[in-house]
């Protein structure tokens, strides 16, 4: 048996500026962050050697990948030729839907898994990339590529996303006082609603016609360098603020980015002690994330007490094989 573990990503600054339709003509950047939460990826021979055995949500007998109906299951068992013999099982922290990632993280672990069932040793570089051929070039996913080099990489990093199509995932180092001053910051909610993320990135893409949402997402791009420069000044509160600037940019975007209850809470947590914080991922739902001093947490957590708080640590190592255990 091979399992693999892959992390989620949180995204401060620049969302959606990883989309092509962006990128293409202005470079794009983000500044994220994984976490130590994860999609496991399990893989071992399965009894029957005619037929594959997948288990996520649902659990599928396939005898050949033309049958498998979950998409990336079925392109990346074709991908590596698989034609039996095998059971593969997918199982998360965090459900679907909420805006960390969970998406690209199952792909990634899921190439990096067979990868190693071939005896094959792979880049994280490659990992990504292979993920977003995946995702966006055979699934025409209207997806952007922060999410596969996030949960490739891991850490916290900058972002790039350049005209040519090639992504460069730059490291932030950080003090170890620093390092944990932002994480003891950081405070997350789950709204409990879960949303299709294709479609708001798809409305997003469709804006990217228009002049004004371009150069919305233009300003959103510049605040990546004003988030990294508060860490490497240790100026914390200065985050919240660039992170505040950000999710009043991003609302503006798309019309599903936010809705009624999401903006009641960001100004309820505003008035509780937050300076700034966003919805994760592409909107409509999912986790709010605030950043709030330490002496005005418990104000903070005492509002939003009717929904979950998730407690959370950095995570640096990216996609990684943990397990690896003889058949035979």
């Amino acid at each position: 048996m091979i399992i693999t573990r892959t992390p989620f990503r949180i995204s401060f600054v620049g969302g959606g500026s990883d989309l092509e339709s962006f990128y293409r003509h202005h470079q794009g950047s983000v500044l994220s962050t994984t976490i130590n939460k994860f999609m496991y990826i399990s893989s071992h021979n399965f009894f029957d050697e005619k037929k594959i055995r997948l288990k996520y949500s649902q659990t599928e007998t396939a005898s050949s990948h033309a049958e498998i109906k979950h998409p990336v299951f079925r392109e990346v068992i074709k991908k590596f030729n698989i034609p039996g013999a095998v059971e593969i099982s997918s199982n998360a922290d965090i459900p679907s839907g909420t805006g960390l990632g969970s998406s690209s993280a199952f792909t990634v672990g899921l190439l990096h898994n067979l990868h190693s069932k071939n005896g094959r040793m792979v880049s994280k570089a490659q990992l990504a990339r292979e993920a977003c051929e995946i995702e966006i070039e055979q699934l025409q996913e209207p997806i952007g590529k922060q999410d596969q080099y996030a949960a490739a990489h891991g850490g916290l990093n900058v972002i790039k996303f350049n005209a040519d199509g090639s992504v460069h995932v730059d490291p932030v180092h950080l003090r170890k006082e620093v390092y944990k001053g932002l994480q003891e910051r950081l405070l997350m909610f789950y709204t409990g609603e879960q949303r299709d993320t294709s479609s708001i990135l798809a409305e997003q893409k469709a804006n990217m016609a228009q002049k004004d949402k371009v150069d919305m997402l233009k300003q959103m791009v510049d605040l990546v360098e004003d988030l990294k420069d508060s860490l490497y000044k240790n100026n914390l509160p200065q985050f919240g603020e660039v992170m505040h600037k950000n999710w009043e940019l991003k609302q503006k975007l798309a019309k599903s980015i936010s809705n009624p209850l999401i903006q009641s809470l960001y100004n309820k947590a505003l008035a509780n002690g937050a300076t700034g914080g966003k919805l994760l991922g592409a909107g409509g739902g999912g986790f709010l994330l605030f950043y709030c001093e330490p002496e005005k947490q418990q104000q903070l957590r005492s509002a939003l007490q009717d929904y979950r708080e998730l407690k959370f640590k950095f995570e640096h190592e990216g996609s990684k094989i943990v397990h690896v255990g003889d058949e035979y």
